[in-house]
């Protein structure tokens, strides 16, 4: 049997959870927490069930229209 690893870089996930958002756009998970309550029902933000994740391109299009995180 072939044991190869079957993980999705974070580069092609399609949404991140907090602590993969917080290492890949080097943000605290505390203020990735407030964005994504200071913006509840935004596209970029997808919450399954008390889980809130970020979608990954629709984020960083908010982050490149933001002057300030």
């Amino acid at each position: 049997m072939n044991n190869i690893d079957k993980t999705v870089p974070v580069w092609e996930k399609y949404s991140l959870n907090i602590p993969e958002a917080a290492e890949y756009y080097g943000i605290g998970e505390k203020r990735l927490r407030q964005i994504a309550n200071e913006n509840v029902g935004a596209d970029f933000i997808l919450e399954i069930g008390s889980h809130i994740r970020f979608k990954r391109r629709l984020f960083e299009k908010f982050l490149d229209l933001s002057s300030t995180v």
